[in-house]
């Protein structure tokens, strides 16, 4: 599976393609298959993502996203210097789920 992952061009925030529209929570990201390339042209194209590209992924057994390579679980889940300031704060055990 492929992920699509970029910056939201106003707000410098970590996002990721849902299929429609861009969305910061990575568990409602989609599978952008073969289509990431096109999508990410056009996405840039109308200046709402800036430096879009395409994250090999897996589906956890609870049907969640995962990336491949640790650089981009991070980007997915926030800091991760204290668990308070992570996009999960209410699950201490996320931060253990990147690496």
């Amino acid at each position: 599976m492929n992920l699509l992952t970029g910056n939201d061009l106003l707000s410098g925030a970590v996002v990721w393609w849902d299929g429609e529209s861009w969305t910061t929570d990575i568990a409602k990201a989609a599978d952008a298959g073969e289509e990431g390339e096109a999508i990410m042209a056009r996405e840039e194209a109308a200046r709402r993502v800036n430096a879009p590209y395409v994250v090999p992924a897996e589906k956890t057994a609870e049907g969640i996203p995962r990336p491949l390579h640790v650089k981009d679980r991070i980007r997915g889940l926030g800091p991760t210097v204290r668990p308070d300031l992570t996009l999960q704060p209410e699950n201490p055990a996320a931060i253990r789920e990147v690496i």
